[in-house]
């Protein structure tokens, strides 16, 4: 199933989903867990991007039926943070962080390694599932930048001759 849905600046994404009963038993199991308040929107979004791996139109629609939040409200907090994502993300999903402290001491060369090894942009997703590549502005390790996160592990003083040794890790 596919469906359309809008970031925030109005464009549309079509959104490949697993199916659609499996996504909607993820939504019913989390709003089960954590009850159908408002103050637990955050923690129901949470559990269904964990389980579902990201947040379907469908997800989102179920959501707001069954809290009775509107959808406009959930939208907005399923794409203001950067821990949900209402896109499918790859297998692996690389973090680059771009702040200052990691730019002094390297972090633009190290990006450039980064971006030709994946042959993508900041957003993407390959086309073969395996990675997207996010930027960050502050991942909080600025002392050993420049640092890549890549699923949950972090990646310190990373030289750019490193990228390609740290990206053969991963299937």
């Amino acid at each position: 199933m596919t469906s359309q849905i809008q970031n925030g600046n109005g464009a549309q994404h079509a959104t490949q989903s697993i199916a659609p009963s499996a996504t909607l038993d993820a939504v019913r199991s989390a709003v089960e867990h954590h009850g159908g308040s408002r103050e637990e929107l955050i923690p129901i979004l949470t559990e269904v991007n964990r389980t579902v791996g990201y947040l379907p139109a469908e997800a989102l629609n179920e959501i707001s039926r069954l809290t009775r939040i509107p959808k406009s409200q959930v939208f907005s907090v399923a794409t203001f943070y950067r821990m949900l994502s209402t896109e499918k993300l790859g297998r692996h999903v690389i973090q680059f962080c771009e702040s200052a402290p990691c730019h002094v001491v390297g972090g633009r060369q190290v990006w450039e390694a980064l971006q030709e090894a994946v042959g993508l942009e900041p957003g993407q997703t390959s086309p073969d599932g395996k990675w997207t590549l996010l930027t960050v502005s502050c991942l909080g390790v600025c002392g050993v930048g420049p640092v890549i996160v890549i699923d949950d592990q972090i990646y310190g003083s990373v030289a750019p001759a490193q990228v390609s040794e740290i990206l053969s890790h991963y299937e």
